[in-house]
């Protein structure tokens, strides 16, 4: 249902961003190609992706964040690149093992974020006074907070269209593969 389109068997107006892709990574990864299929979803999450590599919190925190809601919503495809964006960043392996396996983190700061950002998810937003307290108390702020909900909203398109076109594993992240059922971590 979910053909992977090339450039030329793309509508049109997912042509731009292909080519684009293509030239970024050497080739069209699956889940774009699949993913063209509406020009309006592959350009709306690559938009709101480079929205959020602008916000205040670092790279190391947006990766947290996108591991969190990747592990939460099964999303193989992002767990595995975004394993390889962490490998990319020089994080302790034991970091991003918990991530992987959704476990408490060895970092405390990245923890409470990894923490409001389930709490974000599991309260769809009405987080409670005390969590947001928390939060801020392990040194963000409410400015980050409201990142938290763009890196969920922009993650949660990703993660659900990536699930719903059955996006295949990149061979550049076989390294990183990840099975939700094999680590507990299906819902």
């Amino acid at each position: 249902m979910f053909p992977d389109h090339t450039p030329e068997s793309a509508p049109p107006a997912a042509r731009p961003t292909m080519a684009a892709t293509a030239k970024k990574f050497g080739h069209i990864p699956p889940a774009v190609a699949r993913m063209a299929t509406s020009p309006e979803t592959l350009n709306g999450f690559l938009k709101l992706n480079a929205i959020f590599e602008t916000t205040t919190l670092t790279a190391l925190e947006r990766e947290v964040l996108v591991m969190t809601v990747a592990t939460r919503n099964g999303c193989h495809v992002c767990v595995a690149m975004h394993t390889a964006s962490l490998s990319g960043l020089s994080a302790p392996p034991d970091l991003i093992a918990a991530l992987r396996a959704q476990a408490p983190l060895p970092s405390a700061r990245l923890e409470a974020l990894r923490r409001f950002t389930l709490t974000v998810m599991d309260t769809t937003g009405d987080v409670p006074p005390s969590s947001l307290a928390e939060f801020v108390e392990a040194g963000f702020t409410p400015r980050n907070a409201l990142e938290v909900v763009l890196g969920i909203g922009t993650y949660t398109v990703s993660t659900y269209a990536n699930r719903l076109i059955q996006a295949p594993l990149d061979e550049a992240f076989a390294g990183h593969a990840w099975d939700p059922e094999t680590v507990g971590a299906a819902r």
